[in-house]
């Protein structure tokens, strides 16, 4: 049976342009993706990090046209990574403005995604990362809902949109990713094609890699299925009275946590968060370091 077609807007997410005739150049040796595959009808999914390989920022990186690329991130932090990027702009042709005040978003999902595109006066792309998440829509400040509406879509509240991204196991921004803490490949962004690994040099880069090719990662940010009241994010998980992980954003009976991977693969005792019961589900385009090899 045919899902209906829904749009959650996304308050907490906002757009800042990067224009000119370097702006591909520029964003290149910044940030974890390659900004050369971007185009009319592809976006890519990136972060920017500390030179020490830690999270600072996630992004969408689509074409809007007119030697103009826009980066959907965080609302909060938006103003912070603006002035960031200006400073690295240097002698490079690109301008760098946050235009949160005039633009917005949205994510349309469920069936027939393909009716948010070629809105005039939008941009929209398939979400890179999984295509069940559907089609990110950006549209200038109070005219998502209503452009979408007139796409036969129907609005639902942002806990909807978390209830689809949740169990497949996909991060948001720092609801999800600690930042200057969190490392790229405990939090799916391999996998989930926010990395490039045939791309030159970026910020970051070298521990990325080192991560990848010795097998380090002994934590990942897994599903999990709540029993019991939803803890806060940032409760603390046990198994057996040891913390071994941590949990973050969640809605209903569903959240992500930040797990040890030798307590996942635990036949034992249940993993614990305040007085719930968490039960970790591995989504299917996870991949995990076979035991043996990483020691896990």
């Amino acid at each position: 049976m045919a899902m209906p077609s829904f749009f959650s807007l996304l308050p907490h997410r906002s757009v800042i342009s990067v224009a000119g005739p370097d702006r591909v150049e520029f964003l290149q040796g910044l940030i974890s993706n390659d900004t050369r595959k971007v185009a009319p009808d592809r976006a890519i999914w990136a972060a920017l990090l500390t030179p020490q390989g830690r999270f600072l920022n996630d992004m969408f990186v689509a074409e809007s046209g007119s030697d103009t690329f826009y980066l959907e991130t965080e609302r909060e932090r938006a103003p912070a990574l603006a002035k960031k990027l200006k400073m690295y702009t240097l002698r490079s042709k690109v301008t760098v403005e946050d235009l949160g005040a005039a633009l917005e978003v949205a994510a349309a999902f469920g069936d027939d995604t393909s009716k948010a595109f070629g809105i005039e006066g939008a941009v929209s792309f398939d979400d890179p990362r999984l295509g069940t998440l559907g089609v990110r829509v950006i549209a200038p400040a109070g005219q998502a809902a209503t452009l979408l509406s007139a796409r036969g879509f129907t609005e639902a509240p942002l806990a909807s949109y978390d209830a689809l991204r949740l169990p497949l196991g996909v991060p948001d921004g720092s609801r999800d990713l600690q930042v200057e803490k969190a490392l790229l490949l405990e939090n799916g962004f391999d996998e989930l094609n926010g990395v490039d690994w045939k791309k030159g040099c970026y910020m970051g880069q070298e521990l990325t890699a080192r991560t990848k090719y010795r097998a380090l990662i002994k934590k990942r940010l897994f599903p999990v299925k709540v029993e019991g009241a939803l803890p806060e994010p940032g409760t603390p998980v046990h198994r057996d009275g040891e913390e071994v992980g941590e949990l973050r954003s969640g809605t209903g009976d569903r959240a992500l946590a930040m797990l040890r991977l030798d307590a996942v693969r635990g036949n034992g005792a249940p993993l614990t968060a305040g007085g719930a019961r968490l039960l970790p589900e591995t989504p299917p385009w996870m991949r995990l370091p076979d035991p043996a090899t990483s020691g896990g």
